[in-house]
């Protein structure tokens, strides 16, 4: 059970129905992480906008699931593990590339360099050295890019922390093979 309790969308009232209502709108369900937020609607509202803004970024939905893979594991959130290795698939992800992601290991420089950068501002919460942003550029990754890579580590860092310490129940699919990937990897505070 959670630390923090969640709401359903039929206890909610005003903004805070709106905003669960469109994520079962968009999703078809209401994921717990939500349902959590919910208990401000200052914090739903926000994480729902970060999200729908970064949609618009650069960056394709594979690479953005990669990243969130990568800070999950990172982070040691099975909540954020599970529900991205869902969302993961469903843009596209096979399971080796979700478990690759999990472990900042991805085919081609483009990805190796972005998961590489995602790694250290996580790691090195932001205080990142210039060899690490070298790697981008030497991967033709723009500037628009990076400040977008730094975005999603920080939308999945804020995720991941609202389920670490809610203890948000997991109601997706954590495939073993990302769980021992997760579990292989160094954490990184």
């Amino acid at each position: 059970m959670s630390r923090i309790h969640p709401i359903d969308l039929e206890q909610a009232s005003g903004k805070t129905k709106d905003l669960l209502s469109a994520v079962q709108k968009a999703l078809g369900t209401v994921p717990n992480l939500f349902k959590v937020a919910a208990q401000s609607p200052a914090v739903i509202d926000g994480l729902l906008s970060f999200s729908r803004a970064l949609k618009a970024s650069k960056l394709t939905a594979k690479e953005r699931e990669q990243i969130a893979l990568l800070v999950a594991g990172q982070n040691n959130c099975d909540y954020c593990l599970a529900a991205h290795s869902t969302l993961g698939q469903m843009v596209g992800l096979n399971e080796q590339e979700i478990v690759n992601s999990v472990k900042a290991e991805g085919e081609g420089d483009r990805i190796k360099a972005i998961l590489n950068f995602a790694k250290a501002v996580t790691e090195k919460r932001g205080q990142v050295s210039s060899s690490d942003y070298a790697q981008l550029t030497d991967a033709q990754v723009s500037q628009q890019e990076a400040l977008e890579i730094v975005a999603v580590v920080v939308e999945n860092i804020l995720t991941n922390y609202i389920n670490n310490v809610a203890e948000t129940e997991v109601d997706f699919k954590l495939p073993d093979s990302v769980r021992d990937a997760r579990a292989k990897t160094p954490c990184a505070h």
